[in-house]
C-alpha cells in the first residue's frame, strides 16, 4: 500500500473520529474526543514539537520544530469542525494579547483546501493568526491522535508543556492563567 493511500485512509479515519460533516449541529458542537473536552492534560509533557512541514496560503514552507526559541501554542483545526471554527476569534485575541511573548501557529487540516481556509480568513478578519496549511495529516498522527480541535502548548526549546484537544474556551481566566504560568517558569 502506498504512503498516499495510507495517509488517505488515515484522514477518513480522522474525520470519521473529529467532527460529522453530515451530523445535525449538536453532535458538531460535541466533538469526538477520546478524551474530556475542554481539560488541559499535562501527560505528554516532555514531547518535541513535531518537525513538519507547513505552508500558507502562498505557498511559503515552514518547518514547525524550526520555532524553537519562542514558546508556541499550536492549534490544528479545519473549516468544517464546528468547536474548531468557534474557537478561531479567541485564538486571534490571544495571538493579540500575547504578541512578543507566545506565537500562536494555527495550522488547517483541510486537506488542501486552500480556497476554503483562505475564505474562512477573509470573513472571519483574523488580523493575528497564520494562515498554515498541512494536508497530509501527519501532524495530527504526530500529536497522537487526530481529534480536531488539538491545541498544544511547547515551550521555547520545543518541549510540550500542555494540551487541550476538543473544544476550550480560550478567552477564560482558566486558560490564561495557564499560559502565564508556563511563560513565568519558562524552560525546565
Amino acid at each position: 500500500m502506498s504512503r498516499l493511500s495510507l495517509t488517505l485512509i488515515c484522514v477518513l479515519g480522522l474525520a470519521v473520529a473529529a467532527c460529522d460533516r453530515s451530523a445535525p449541529d449538536e453532535a458538531q458542537e460535541s466533538g469526538a474526543s477520546a478524551t474530556p473536552s475542554g481539560q488541559i492534560d499535562r501527560s505528554m509533557a516532555g514531547e518535541l514539537l513535531p518537525a513538519t512541514n507547513v505552508r500558507n496560503l502562498e505557498g511559503r514552507e515552514l518547518n514547525l520544530g524550526a520555532l524553537q526559541g519562542e514558546p508556541v501554542l499550536l492549534n490544528l483545526w479545519a473549516t468544517w469542525c464546528a468547536p474548531c471554527v468557534k474557537e478561531m476569534p479567541m485564538l486571534d485575541e490571544l495571538a493579540t494579547d500575547y504578541a512578543g511573548r507566545l506565537r500562536v501557529v494555527t495550522v488547517s487540516q483541510d486537506m488542501g483546501d486552500t480556497d476554503r481556509v483562505a475564505e474562512f480568513f477573509a470573513q472571519g478578519n483574523y488580523e493575528n493568526l497564520p494562515t498554515w496549511i498541512e494536508s497530509e495529516a501527519e501532524l495530527g498522527f504526530a500529536l497522537g491522535g487526530g481529534v480536531l480541535p488539538t491545541t498544544v502548548l511547547y515551550d521555547a526549546r520545543g518541549q510540550e508543556i500542555w494540551r487541550v484537544t476538543g473544544d476550550y474556551d480560550w478567552s477564560s481566566e482558566e486558560a490564561r492563567a495557564a499560559i502565564d504560568e508556563a511563560l513565568e517558569s519558562g524552560p525546565a
